[in-house]
């Protein structure tokens, strides 16, 4: 029996216009709509007359729902994956549609369209040819932390995604980890009609929020850490240690002990044969 497809595809995030042709005829012709929310999907299906069964799929049902669907694959069912808003797979369950799709052989097609990130970022106004997207952050105290240390040495610019009750205190948390004279971007109710987007630091907007209470949804486009700025930060680590204790950290960071000394030789601007000699000597 011959297999059926896997569409993944895009919906408006704000703005109906922005369904394609394309969508709109995948989700007609599918046997299947997988949706994240179907009392939510159900007014965009009418909007385009689209009469295909649904069922929902979503966080807390995705890997008994995903079995199910595969299933209905391996039939030769078409099913399409739409999410609230915007393409399939970026930062909701669809991933582990996906991944079991692509362990049983089964075609994963994608159908382009909106996406939050990518629209925030070119209307940000911060670089654009190189960036990181770290989706919702954390909401695990100890996770949280850790990505955000991540992030502090972060060059590429950083897209997140944030809701507006949490706005403030992701906020102070950047400003803490990043500091507050940090270009960002914030684009908020994207496509939409109260859609804006503003370029300021991460002090300016915190203070601003501290006085005006955030609404509708927020993504949150930071510039990377300059790499001058970074390569002072390095230096400054190093500097007050030992030849020992500098290649001590390259090794902790996972470098092999052969690969960690000619770092320290280039940090330093001495030669391996000297690092080699100063450490052999302990």
């Amino acid at each position: 029996m011959e297999r059926g497809i896997l569409y993944l595809v895009a919906t408006p995030i704000g703005n109906l216009d922005d369904m394609t042709i394309r969508a709109v005829q995948t989700l007609k012709d599918v046997d299947i709509i997988a949706a994240e929310d179907t009392r939510n999907s159900i007014k965009l299906l009418n909007h385009f007359e689209i009469k295909t069964p649904m069922t929902s799929y979503h966080e807390f049902n995705r890997y008994d729902k995903a079995e199910y669907l595969t299933e209905q694959l391996l039939m030769g069912k078409s099913v399409a994956v739409i999410t609230d808003a915007g393409t399939p797979g970026i930062s909701d369950p669809g991933e582990v549609l996906v991944d079991k799709c692509i362990e049983l052989g089964i075609r994963v097609v994608p159908v382009p369209g909106a996406v939050a990130a990518v629209n925030a970022l070119i209307s940000s106004g911060q670089p654009t040819r190189r960036f990181c997207f770290e989706a919702f952050l954390p909401r695990d105290k100890k996770e949280r932390l850790e990505v955000l240390e991540e992030l502090r040495d972060e060059t590429r610019t950083i897209v997140l995604y944030e809701a507006p009750h949490r706005l403030k205190k992701t906020l102070a948390e950047l400003s803490s980890v990043l500091g507050t004279d940090r270009s960002m971007s914030i684009c908020r109710e994207l496509t939409k009609r109260h859609e804006t987007v503003e370029r300021r630091t991460i002090g300016d907007f915190l203070e601003r929020y501290e006085t005006e209470e955030p609404r509708g949804e927020y993504v949150l486009v930071i510039h990377g850490l300059d790499m001058s700025e970074k390569k002072q930060r390095q230096e400054s680590r190093w500097q007050e240690m030992s030849i020992e204790e500098h290649l001590q950290m390259y090794i902790d960071e996972g470098l092999e002990r052969n690969d960690a000394m000619k770092a320290v030789a280039r940090d330093r601007g001495i030669s391996k044969r000297e690092v080699y000699q100063q450490t052999m000597r302990h």
